[in-house]
């Protein structure tokens, strides 16, 4: 099975590198950029038309409002950019959020911000991927028409790519990533060039259409929440920003400064895109809706349902550059594709994320675990399902997704602000150098200005989004933090169970008996094996058992037995409804019955073959019985293989060498003659081959 598996795994992921080699694949800040900015980078592309949306169910009237939410937002980014920055300086080894909450405010505050990063993570990969296939399916219709399962064959790509590597994953991202970047700043660029120099007039495809407003003449106390609400959905924007302190440690050296000045280049990029694109869409009259079959009016006419809404940046793109323009489609096909690979942040910061918590044995162990390529692929392929089931529960409708978005990463922004300021608090306390301590002051007004901002929009996103399905992402938090609690009390309570006393006499002493019983189904060389095996450690009792499912071969296996004169007793249970484990686990536990104070040891002798499909032509009975009697206290299992000549072969090609020896084939002191080509050695020794 491992031949079978192991081609395709290389063809896919490439080849397993060495540990000591996680040093090359530390990130430049030029790839780094791409690898974990790539989700606040390409928020843009849907931000600002969940702010137009919600406003207007007030009508287009209130679209006047827009630029205080603009402004409302940008202020929100360049605070938490600023606090962050300070983040990556005091906790550079990556726990980001996590370990800051756990660290000064305790554990029960950290995994509150671990279960709102985990939930905000899953949300990334979903919206992102849900909102690439909707801007790709305006231009493709097949894509639109099966948006679930053209998602789900993305997040699996993603997956893969993922699985190379950190490192080689960032290079592909980086090309579309840029470009990306630069197709928005050229479109803003000419834009302005268009409207404030060569004085033209650009009209989106939707200009001409007037909105029919939900609740018209919105005033007072519902327009306050009304703009709100339009501000939190606005504030996907922020999303991501915290991956970049998670991922400190993936930087080149000096990473804390490297992380830095990443965290400030997204941001000033992510306000420029931001802006420009809210401002392009005002200028060109861009009519969006949430339900718009029903409230976009065409000569006060429904457009009805076969009307597709396109997102902003593309309506502004065909405004700008023409529609069906070279410009305008390669526009279109890289924020189709960087929405897509936005989701790279989440690869990133899930698995890490994970790794430190199974470290802190609050998630299962295996997430420590590094893959072939040096990547947290448990992690990686955690996130995909979680994601994937996320996709097909919701229709890959990124609307609706969007709902749930935002609510846990404004709870980890909160937490970790919060513990800033009391990690400058402690450190002041002690603290005498007088230009050390302007620094901490002046952090500790910056992460408190933060603390305070985050702590209003995420009061804001409550109120204005519980109802529209945020409780989910609150239900999934909770969730996880009681998934994780369960966890950690499993991990501590076995490792209280298993802990050494400080006189380990109890442990340490022998049984006072052992009762020794080989398990036999035939005579022949495997058994013999086991039979000699067991010899060896001299038990108190020493027996064969057989079960008793075809008489015929029973009586031929009791006259075998007498002819050799074999000098271990055989004992034969009866067997009537042809079960093989339940008799002997039976007899094993009527054993323990009878002498508690003795230990059964139990040989199962079995033969192992080196052809995955030679697997089938085998019952499984060895591995089920081995389970059940993993379950018996004072019950030990012994496995006597005997390879066959496949399953040397097979040992054999994995090697690349053929002289090769099982232990037991070469005795002390001694050298086998070496085999003439093509002739294969049994092996007489006990170690498993070919598995």
């Amino acid at each position: 099975m491992s031949n079978l598996t192991d081609l395709p795994k290389r063809i896919l992921i490439g080849r397993a590198l060495r540990s000591d080699r996680l040093g090359e694949t530390l990130l430049p800040k030029r790839i780094a950029l791409p690898v974990f900015a790539s989700d606040p980078l390409s928020s843009v592309a849907y931000a600002p038309g969940e702010v137009l949306i919600v406003l207007s169910m007030a009508g287009v009237s209130a679209y006047h409002l827009s630029p205080w939410i603009t402004v409302a937002i940008v202020v929100l980014m360049f605070t938490v950019v600023a606090s962050y920055r300070q983040n990556v300086h005091a906790y550079p080894s990556g726990g980001g959020d996590y370990e800051v909450a756990t660290t000064n405010l305790g554990p029960r505050a950290g995994l509150t911000v671990a279960s709102a990063l985990l939930v905000d993570y899953v949300m990334t990969v979903a919206v992102s991927i849900s909102s690439g296939i909707e801007n790709l399916g305006s231009a493709v219709p097949f894509v639109i028409e099966h948006k679930v399962l053209c998602a789900l064959a993305v997040i699996a790509v993603l997956t893969l790519m993922n699985l190379r590597g950190v490192r080689e994953s960032g290079t592909i991202f980086a090309i579309p990533t840029y470009a990306f970047v630069g197709g928005v700043c050229l479109m803003i660029i000419w834009g302005a060039v268009r409207a404030l120099v060569l004085d033209a007039h650009m009209r989106a495809p939707t200009a001409d259409l007037t909105i029919h407003a939900e609740t018209p003449g919105i005033a007072g106390f519902a327009m306050v929440f009304l703009l709100l609400r339009a501000f939190s959905s606005g504030c996907a924007a922020l999303t991501g920003v915290e991956a970049i302190s998670n991922g400190v440690p993936a930087f080149r050296k000096p990473k804390s400064r490297n992380a830095a000045t990443t965290l400030a280049l997204m941001g000033g990029l992510a306000v420029v895109m931001f802006v420009g694109i809210i401002t392009l869409a005002l200028t060109t009259r861009v009519r969006m809706a949430e339900h718009p079959a029903t409230d976009l009016l065409r000569d006060g006419h429904p457009v009805g349902p076969g009307f597709i809404q396109n997102p902003v940046i593309t309506q502004v793109a065909a405004a700008v550059f023409g529609d069906g323009s070279i410009p305008f489609v390669f526009l279109s096909a890289v924020t189709a594709l960087v929405l897509f690979l936005a989701a790279n942040t989440a690869y990133n910061g899930f698995p890490v994320l994970g790794s430190i918590l199974a470290q802190d044995r609050y998630l299962p162990r295996q997430l420590h675990t590094r893959g072939d390529r040096l990547a947290f692929s448990n992690g990686i392929v955690a996130l995909a399902l979680f994601a994937g089931l996320l996709v097909y529960l919701y229709g890959a409708d990124s609307t609706r997704l969007l709902q749930l978005y935002i609510v846990g990463v404004f709870v980890s922004f909160t937490l970790s602000q919060t513990g800033m300021v009391r990690h400058w608090n402690r450190h002041l306390a002690t603290e005498t150098d007088p230009a050390e301590r302007r620094r901490m002051i002046r952090s500790r007004a910056i992460n408190t200005f933060g603390a305070f901002l985050t702590a209003l929009v995420l009061v804001i996103v409550l109120l204005t989004k519980f109802t529209h399905g945020a409780w989910v992402a609150v239900v999934g938090m909770a969730v996880f933090y009681l998934l994780m609690t369960g966890i950690r009390r499993h991990y501590d309570s076995v490792s209280e169970e298993l802990s050494v006393a400080e006189d380990p006499d109890d442990q340490m002493a022998a049984p006072s008996r052992v009762h020794s019983i080989v398990l036999v189904s035939k005579l022949h060389k495997p058994t013999l094996r086991a039979l000699s095996y067991a010899k060896l450690f001299r038990s108190d009792t020493l027996e064969a058992l057989s079960i008793n499912v075809d008489p015929a071969e029973t009586e031929l296996l009791q006259r075998e037995w007498e002819r050799r004169d074999l000098d271990v007793p055989l004992r034969v249970l009866d067997s009537p409804y042809r079960e093989i484990t339940r008799p002997i686990v039976e007899y094993v536990r009527d054993v323990r019955r009878h002498s508690p104070c003795e230990v059964v040891s139990v040989y199962i002798p079995e033969y192992v073959v080196g052809r995955w499909y030679e697997h089938l032509l085998h019952n499984q009975s060895a591995l089920r019985l081995k389970g059940r009697l993993l379950f018996t206290p004072g019950v030990m299992v012994t496995s006597v293989p005997w390879q066959l000549d496949s399953s040397v072969r097979a040992k054999n090609r994995s090697r690349g060498r053929r002289d090769w020896s099982a232990p037991g084939s070469v005795r002390r002191g001694q050298v086998s003659a070496p085999r003439r080509s093509g002739e294969a050695q049994r092996p007489v020794g006990g170690e498993r081959s070919g598995t």
